[in-house]
């Protein structure tokens, strides 16, 4: 089976813009930690060799299908600043550069870019590594992905970790993010349901939608509380649907790519070097040479 590795662009590049510090700096006059630490983890994952490699980048804040769900979804997320947004661009002109086959979109996340070439490797009896530290992807393990690996930490997770992690199966990861909700993206949970009693429900219910029709029956599960649920449940049904769907990842994102895209294939170092230069990373370039230039080399360090 063929090594294909799906990255989740933005979580590494806030990753580095936040770890480094401000270094290096572009001709253009802004600081490029971001671009650097990115470029960096790219080449060395270029250096392992795999067969399909592509990078989601999220550029859909504020004007994602789930605003027109939820206007308040990730409404605590500010834009980018214009020095972000410079080095958010030029992550994406140096994926680029060194051959990645690279995707956004204004409607749909990276996260569902992410779902969309996974379901595109898995047609092809493909099974991705997706590249990612957010455990919430952990749904697409239950669509075909392989794992899901945290490159920094080199720890991979499978379905058994996910399970371990929250409770839930990976295929019930939205159903438990319905019930106790997402502070970081803004979707709100149901009060007085926690983790630890999401999971007690979802153990007892396959879904979301098989709770809610069948909510007459938690008052007799041993789980703290039942009898409070059944109205909570009633209570709150319509926020738990639209919660659903903004936890549901999109399968169907218009990437318009066959999984045999996927294979790197650059044209060769001089676009990603110049580049380098331009970026003030221009240290970067001798690795950037060995790794386009020298496929049946060891993976560079």
């Amino acid at each position: 089976m063929k090594q294909i590795y799906l990255v989740d662009a933005s979580v590494y590049i806030f990753r580095y813009y936040f770890a480094l510090p401000p270094n290096w700096e572009s001709r253009s006059g802004y600081t490029t930690e971001a671009v650097y630490g990115f470029s960096n983890f790219l080449l060395d994952l270029l250096a392992r060799r795999p067969d399909g490699i592509a990078c989601a980048f999220d550029e859909s804040l504020g004007s994602c299908f789930r605003n027109e769900i939820y206007p308040d979804y990730k409404c605590s997320r500010a834009l980018p600043d214009e020095g972000l947004a410079f080095q958010l661009a030029a992550c994406r002109e140096m994926a680029e550069a060194l051959g990645i086959a690279s995707f956004a979109s204004e409607r749909y996340e990276a996260d569902d870019i992410l779902a969309t070439l996974t379901r595109i490797c898995a047609e092809q009896g493909e099974a991705p590594v997706v590249v990612t530290r957010d455990k919430d992807l952990g749904q697409l393990l239950s669509r075909g992905a392989s794992s899901l690996w945290d490159f920094a930490a080199d720890a991979h997770m499978g379905s058994a970790e996910i399970e371990a992690k929250f409770g839930v199966r990976p295929e019930q990861i939205a159903d438990y993010l319905a019930l106790v909700g997402d502070s970081i993206d803004d979707i709100p949970g149901v009060p007085g349901i926690g983790a630890k009693t999401a999971a007690g429900l979802l153990s007892e219910f396959r879904s979301v939608d098989e709770l809610l029709a069948n909510r007459e029956r938690v008052a007799g599960l041993k789980i703290r509380g039942a009898k409070g649920l059944v109205d909570k449940l009633a209570e709150h049904e319509g926020q738990i649907r639209m919660a659903l769907q903004l936890a549901q990842l999109a399968y169907d994102v218009p990437v318009g790519v066959a999984s045999e895209a996927l294979a790197h294939n650059p044209s060769g170092p001089d676009l990603a070097i110049a580049l380098a230069e331009e970026f003030g990373i221009g240290g970067l370039a001798n690795k950037i040479s060995r790794t386009l230039t020298n496929k049946s080399a060891e993976p560079v360090t």
